[in-house]
């Protein structure tokens, strides 16, 4: 008997003496980071909770209660019993299932209706289906690639199920090497923005943070993490955290599955949805462009299989010696911020990823609580002296004049956004200020995939600000429904937009490296009459930073296949108030306010002068040992 199957064998025996026979148990599994109990009788351990209370405190494992697939009724019956239990009045919308976890995923406009009064609907559903619930209020906008990762989680639970149990029996093998030796490796994104990727090493265990790309370059050696570095073994990775869903921090993921990987990837669940999106629309863009692409369609399946989603503030067991919680970080929706837990209390490790150290119109502000840290990895995309943001309010009247002012000369305005975050936050204020009166009434033309990710912002409303979410969830009001909006649904419609009215475009993607934006560019680049409004960070090296810079001529490829030459004559505005990233100051406030002072900073996500100079600003002002690594330098840390 291994090692593994022996603490499996003990850990059976604990559950056993502690759970009535009645509940017949039929086996017990790890299964990804929790310890799943299969039951014949689930509405016995469900409605008895401080049962598995009592077991936790004693194995110190989460738990999760699955019935035993056997006592399972059939789908279609389990769905007709559902829709006789659940109150008409809760409007149900749409039952799914999800087989590798024993659940039915219940959607309705009235959530609570289907919970009933201390869960007593629920508990029904438990009793007669055998299947646990798991419910959810209908999102007031449908989104199609939470649809279709629903389906194909279904059509692949008896893979998700092997991939569970080996991720499970990973994280909790037994530890051969004790506690010790944490080490950082850089391997993209540092002295530099994109291409995020750090791994994490200690004697046991390796863990990847972030695996992204640099769109800003085409050469191989700069546009990717740093793979080939002697202290990465793919064969022996533990797992993957990504911070969030830009192509900077999730880009090459499916290149790991491509090559072999088969372990678990850790993120918040918008993140999940969100990056499998920009991954597919990675791919798309790189084929109609006929660029090489390192990864393809069944990488990113993959991907999906072998996500396990985490709620923020959950403490989960990812290897031998280290739990990770995630935390609200502000930049985009679902983004976070990575504690990691290193040992029995050896090292507390937080990475920021990109984070926004103040509230917006979207998103509240970055976490600054943990019960302990020892080292902090922090971004430093605006980390210069110069780098101080105007205040929203600022930034805000800045865009309005600047549409009021193009509008007034028959212009038209682009704004080049990023699908996820700046495109959602920017399509409140405009709606906000218009019924104000306060920007003239203009179409707002919505082109890319803007629309889709705006679906999934209203499908985890939980993790939106206050006031976003409150709207959703209480007063029944989409803010993302404006009658100034337009979907372009299809390309043909924009030579009409072109030519037509004054208006807005806000469309993809937000550097100008592809996506409809070109298309629009291309045709409105030569009348200094229009705008181009820049209103989220440009990578060096990207069309947008260089027309930033005063770019008068853009070398673009026409319908034909040929280069042709853009005059580039409209007006050219960048306003940096609504950057999802913290300005200088706000990175200051957010390493002073952290409950726990830091041992060691690290920077990195950032232009080697910034993240130097904030760096120094750190050892000088807070006496805290402050280091800039250079790419593929490791760091040990204890």
């Amino acid at each position: 008997m291994t090692a593994f199957e022996k603490t499996k064998v003990e850990i059976s025996q604990t559950v056993l003496e502690h759970v009535p026979k009645e509940a017949e148990i039929t086996r017990v599994e790890f299964e990804g980071p929790a310890l799943a109990i299969y039951t014949k009788k689930p509405e016995m351990l469900i409605e008895q909770s401080q049962i598995i209370a009592n077991i936790v405190n004693i194995i110190r494992k989460r738990i999760v209660v699955r019935s035993d697939p056997l006592v399972r009724v059939p789908e279609k019956e389990a769905e007709r019993l559902v829709a006789d239990i659940i109150p008409k009045e809760a409007e149900t919308t749409n039952i799914n299932f999800d087989p590798s976890l024993g659940e039915i995923i219940i959607e309705a406009k009235k959530p609570g209706l289907v919970i009933g009064k201390d869960g007593a609907v629920l508990q029904e559903i438990v009793r007669k289906t055998r299947w646990r619930p798991r419910i959810l209020r209908t999102p007031p906008l449908n989104s199609k690639i939470v649809a279709h990762m629903r389906h194909y989680l279904h059509s692949e639970s008896k893979e998700r199920e092997r991939i569970l149990r080996t991720a499970g029996e990973r994280i909790f093998r037994p530890q051969i090497h004790g506690v010790g030796d944490v080490r950082i490796t850089a391997l993209g994104g540092f002295q530099e923005v994109g291409r995020s990727s750090i791994l994490l090493q200690t004697r046991e265990s390796q863990v990847l943070l972030d695996c992204g790309i640099n769109p800003g370059t085409n050469n191989s050696l700069e546009a990717f993490p740093r793979l080939d570095a002697p202290q990465f073994d793919l064969d022996q990775l533990d797992a993957v955290i990504i911070s969030h869903a830009h192509l900077d921090h999730c880009g090459f993921l499916p290149f790991l599955f491509k090559y072999g990987y088969d372990g678990p990837v850790y993120c918040s669940a918008p993140t999940s949805n969100l990056m499998t999106l920009l991954q597919l629309d990675y791919l798309d863009v790189a084929n109609k462009q006929g660029l090489m692409h390192p990864f393809d369609q069944k990488d990113v399946r993959e991907c999906v299989l072998h996500t396990i989603p985490l709620r923020h503030g959950t403490v989960t067991d990812i290897a031998p010696d280290i739990r990770v919680t995630l935390h609200n970080a502000g930049h985009i929706l679902g983004s976070s911020i990575v504690h990691l837990h290193v040992g029995e209390g050896l090292h507390n490790i937080v990475y920021t990823g990109d984070y926004k150290y103040a509230k917006t119109t979207l998103l509240e502000p970055a976490v600054t609580e943990f019960p302990r840290v020892e080292t902090i990895i922090t971004e430093s995309t605006y980390g210069a002296m110069q780098d101080v943001m105007p205040s929203r309010v600022e930034a805000e009247e800045k865009l309005a004049s600047i549409i009021n002012n193009t509008l007034d000369r028959k212009g038209k305005v682009i704004i080049p956004v990023p699908a996820v975050g700046r495109a959602q936050e920017i399509l409140l204020i405009l709606d906000g200020y218009m019924r104000r009166g306060m920007i003239k009434e203009a179409p707002i033309f919505i082109e890319g995939m803007i629309s889709e990710a705006t679906a999934i912002h209203t499908t985890y409303p939980e993790y939106l600000a206050r006031e976003v979410r409150n709207s959703i969830l209480h007063e029944g009001v989409n803010p993302f429904q404006s009658d100034y909006f337009t979907n372009v649904e299809h390309p043909s419609a924009r030579d009409e937009i072109i030519q037509g009215e004054p208006c807005i475009i806000m469309a993809t993607s937000g550097m100008l490296e592809g996506g409809p934006v070109i298309e629009y560019f291309k045709q409105l680049a030569s009348n200094e009459n229009n705008t181009i409004i820049f209103v989220s960070y440009q990578i060096e090296g990207t069309l947008g930073r260089r027309i930033q810079k005063g770019l008068n001529e853009a070398p673009m490829m026409n319908s034909e296949g040929k280069i042709e030459v853009v005059k580039v004559a409209l007006k050219v505005e960048s306003i940096e108030g609504f950057s999802g990233h913290s300005d200088r100051r706000q990175i200051i406030a957010y390493i002073q306010r952290l409950t726990e002072r830091p041992e060691k900073l690290i920077v990195c996500h950032g232009e080697r002068a910034k993240s130097l100079s904030i760096a120094n600003l750190f050892q000088r002002k807070f006496k805290v040992d402050s280091v800039v690594p250079k790419p593929l330098e490791t760091i040990r840390l204890r």
